[in-house]
C-alpha cells in the first residue's frame, strides 16, 4: 500500500509491510537519529510527565488521607477490601476465587466479581504495612501511570518511532476524560497498561520461527489482564481482530507470515485456555455465579449528545455540562468534547490512505454505536430508535457488558488517532522546510483546541469515617468465634459498602452478614434465573432497615416480623449486631431494639447487641 496522505514517504502504520511483526530494520524505530538523540532523557521526561499528571489527577487524595473518592464511595470500599483479599491469600493461604469473609453464610464468588488479584497479590506488602486504603490508592495512581508509560513505550518502540507523537498518544490513553471519570473508584479499569503489552505480543506473531516462544509470551499477558479485568480483555481482543482482520485482507504481503502467526495464536489460545479453564470454571459454574447482568444494568448506554459534551472531571466540564448524559460520574465513557470529536475524524479522513487508520476509524464508529445500548437516546430522553445492542444484548459474554463500556474502547483509538496524525503532521513539516512553521503553528493551534479543554482536573473527594474503635480495637473478636458474624446496621450494599472498610482494616478477620458485590438473584421472582443482583436477595430484616436507612421512619414491628428478624441473624451466624454514626441513627437503634428485645450498649462509637443468645 502507498503512504498516508501525498507527502508521505511511508505508510507509518502499526504494522510494516512484511509482516505482522515489530518493524524491521527499515522501519521507523531502527531509522537512527530520532530515538537516539537524547533518547534516555526524552523517555525520562515523559515519564515524569505521566507521573506528574497521575498525582495531579489523585492529589486530593494523597493529601488528605482520610479522604476517599467523592462520586463512588462504594467502589473504593469494595476494592480496598479486595486488596485486603489479596493480602489475605499470601497470609492466610486463603482460597483466592471464592470467600466467606463477606455475605455469611453464602460467601462471595470473586471470580464473577472484580476481585484483582493480579495486583492485589503483588501489592500484599504495601496493604499489610500500610494498610488497604493505601494499597488502593497506589493502585489507582500508579495504574494510571502504568499505563501512560506502557503505551508510550508501544507507540515509541513498535508502533510509530517518534517520542513526541507517542507522548501524546498515550497521555491521551492514560488521561482522557473517561479515564479520569473512572478514576473515581474504578482502579482497575483505569489501570489499562497490560493493553499495550497483548498488542506488542499480537504484533510479534508472525516471526519466523518463534510460534511457540511469542504464544506462550502471549498468553501469560492475557492471563494477567484475565485477573485485572475480563471487560478490557474482551474489548481488546475484538479491536485486535477487527485490524488484524483488516489488515490480513489489505495487506497481501503479511499472508506469508500467516502460518507463524496462526500457530502462534494457537499456542496463546491453548496455553491461556489451560491457565484459566479453573478460575473461569468458578466464574460461570461456581457457587455464587450468576448469568448476565440484570436488564437495568444491561440499560446503562451513552447518549448520543454525550460525545460532543464535556466530562465533569475535565476543564471545561462540570457536573452541569454532564447533567442527565451519564448514569454516574464514574461512568462518563464518551465524553469526548465536539473539537476533539470533529478531529478525530478529520484525521481518519486526512489518512485514509492508510488501512490501518481506516480499520481504527471504523472500530471507533462501531464501539460508539454499542455503547448507544438497545435504544438510542439523545439529551437525556429516549427517541424510539432501537439501538443495534438489543439484538447482542442477550447473548453468552455480551449479556454480562455495560453498554456505555464500549465507548470507553474508543478512548485508545483516539490515543492512536492523535498520534498517528502528529507524526503524519511531523513528515510533513520534514517534507516541506519553506512551510514548516505554518504547519508546526496550526498543529499545535488544532490540538490545544481539542485537548485543552478536556484536561483533566483532580478528583474532588469527602472525609472518610476512619471506622469506629469497637471495630480496630478487635473488641468484636469474641463476638465472632464458632464461625459467627458481625452484623451491621445499615447492612452493607450497593448504596453503603461502608462496613467493607472496616473489614478491610481488620484484614478480614471480621467477617460481615451480606455486602457489597455481585451474585446471582435467586428470588423466585427474579427476571430470569439467576441474574447478577448487586448483593444478596434481600431477607425480610434487610428489607425491613433498608426502608429505615431511605426514610428514616420504622416501619410497623408485629410478633411476625420479630420471629423473622432472630430468623434472618440465625441465617446469618450472627454474634453481634453493631451500628455506627448515621443520619438515621436513632430510628434504626430503636428498630433492631424493638426487633430482638436486647438493649444496646454504647462502646467503641458503636451500638452493640449481643445476639448470641437469640442464635445459639
Amino acid at each position: 500500500m502507498s503512504g498516508e496522505g501525498p507527502a508521505a514517504p511511508r505508510d507509518r502504520s502499526p504494522v510494516p509491510d512484511g509482516g505482522p511483526a515489530t518493524r524491521s530494520t527499515a522501519g521507523a524505530v531502527d531509522d537512527g537519529a530520532p530515538l537516539r538523540r537524547n533518547g534516555k532523557r526524552a523517555d525520562l521526561v515523559a515519564v515524569l510527565s505521566f507521573v506528574a499528571l497521575g498525582f495531579w489527577v489523585t492529589g486530593r487524595l494523597w493529601l488528605d488521607p482520610g479522604s476517599g473518592v467523592r462520586d463512588n464511595r462504594s467502589d473504593q470500599s469494595q476494592f480496598e477490601w479486595m486488596m485486603a483479599h489479596g493480602a489475605r491469600v499470601v497470609t492466610h493461604f486463603a482460597y483466592p476465587f471464592h470467600s466467606d469473609r463477606m455475605n455469611v453464610p453464602d460467601g462471595v464468588n470473586l471470580m464473577a466479581n472484580t476481585s484483582v488479584l493480579s495486583i492485589s497479590l503483588p501489592m500484599t506488602p504495601v496493604t499489610l504495612l500500610l494498610g488497604p486504603r493505601a494499597s488502593f490508592l497506589a493502585f489507582l495512581t500508579l495504574g494510571m501511570i502504568a499505563t501512560a508509560t506502557a503505551w508510550y513505550l508501544l507507540l515509541s518502540r513498535v508502533l510509530i518511532g517518534a517520542r513526541g507523537p507517542a507522548w501524546l498518544g498515550a497521555g491521551f490513553c492514560a488521561f482522557a476524560p473517561a479515564m479520569v471519570s473512572h478514576a473515581n473508584g474504578h482502579p482497575n479499569i483505569v489501570s489499562q497498561f497490560v493493553v499495550p503489552l497483548i498488542i506488542w505480543r499480537t504484533l510479534r506473531l508472525g516471526e519466523p520461527g518463534r510460534w511457540l516462544r511469542n504464544g506462550v509470551l502471549l498468553a501469560l499477558v492475557i492471563v494477567w489482564q484475565a485477573f485485572l479485568n475480563l471487560e478490557i480483555l474482551l474489548m481488546t481482543a475484538i479491536g485486535l481482530g477487527v485490524v488484524v482482520g483488516v489488515l490480513a485482507l489489505g495487506r497481501p504481503a503479511l499472508r506469508a507470515r500467516a502460518r507463524p502467526f496462526l500457530a502462534g495464536l494457537a499456542v496463546a489460545a491453548v496455553v491461556a485456555g489451560v491457565l484459566l479453564a479453573y478460575p473461569l470454571y468458578v466464574q460461570f459454574f461456581g457457587p455464587g455465579a450468576y448469568s448476565g447482568l440484570s436488564r437495568l444494568i444491561r440499560g446503562y448506554s451513552s447518549d448520543l449528545a454525550s460525545f460532543v459534551a464535556y466530562s465533569r472531571e475535565s476543564l471545561a466540564g462540570s457536573p452541569r455540562t454532564a447533567a442527565g448524559l451519564a448514569k454516574n460520574p464514574t461512568e462518563e465513557n464518551s465524553f469526548f468534547g465536539w473539537a476533539l470529536l470533529v478531529l478525530a475524524i478529520a484525521l481518519v479522513w486526512w489518512m485514509r490512505r492508510s488501512i490501518v487508520v481506516l480499520a481504527l476509524g471504523a472500530l471507533g464508529l462501531l464501539f460508539a454505536v454499542l455503547s448507544l445500548g438497545r435504544e438510542v437516546r439523545f439529551d437525556g430522553r429516549g427517541t424510539g430508535v432501537p439501538g443495534p445492542w438489543a439484538a447482542l444484548e442477550n447473548l453468552p459474554i455480551l449479556h454480562s457488558v455495560v453498554p456505555t463500556r464500549w465507548a470507553l474502547a474508543i478512548t485508545p483509538i483516539v490515543g492512536l488517532l492523535l498520534a498517528y496524525g502528529a507524526e503524519r503532521a511531523r513528515e510533513l513539516a520534514r517534507s516541506h522546510p519553506a512551510a514548516r512553521p505554518q504547519i508546526r503553528f496550526a498543529t499545535a493551534t488544532v490540538l490545544t483546541m481539542a485537548l485543552l479543554p478536556i484536561l483533566p482536573t483532580p478528583l474532588p473527594v469527602v472525609d472518610l469515617d476512619p471506622g469506629p474503635s469497637f471495630v480496630t480495637s478487635g473488641a468484636w473478636r469474641p463476638y465472632v468465634t464458632g464461625g459467627r458474624s458481625v452484623v451491621t446496621l445499615p447492612l452493607p450494599d450497593t448504596n453503603y459498602a461502608e462496613p467493607l472498610r472496616w473489614s478491610a482494616v481488620t484484614r478480614l478477620d471480621m467477617p460481615l452478614a451480606r455486602g457489597y458485590f455481585l451474585g446471582p438473584d435467586t428470588r423466585p421472582n427474579a427476571e430470569a434465573p439467576k441474574v447478577a443482583l448487586f448483593g444478596a436477595p434481600p431477607r425480610p430484616t434487610s428489607s425491613f432497615f433498608a426502608t429505615i436507612r431511605r426514610t428514616g421512619a420504622v416501619p410497623p414491628i408485629t410478633p411476625q416480623s420479630r420471629v423473622k428478624a432472630v430468623d434472618d441473624l440465625r441465617y446469618w451466624r450472627a454474634g453481634v449486631v453493631i451500628l455506627g454514626p448515621h443520619e438515621h441513627e436513632a430510628a434504626l437503634r430503636r428498630g433492631m431494639t424493638e426487633l430482638t428485645g436486647i438493649q444496646p450498649v454504647f462502646t467503641g462509637g458503636v451500638w452493640v447487641w449481643d445476639v448470641r443468645q437469640l442464635t445459639d
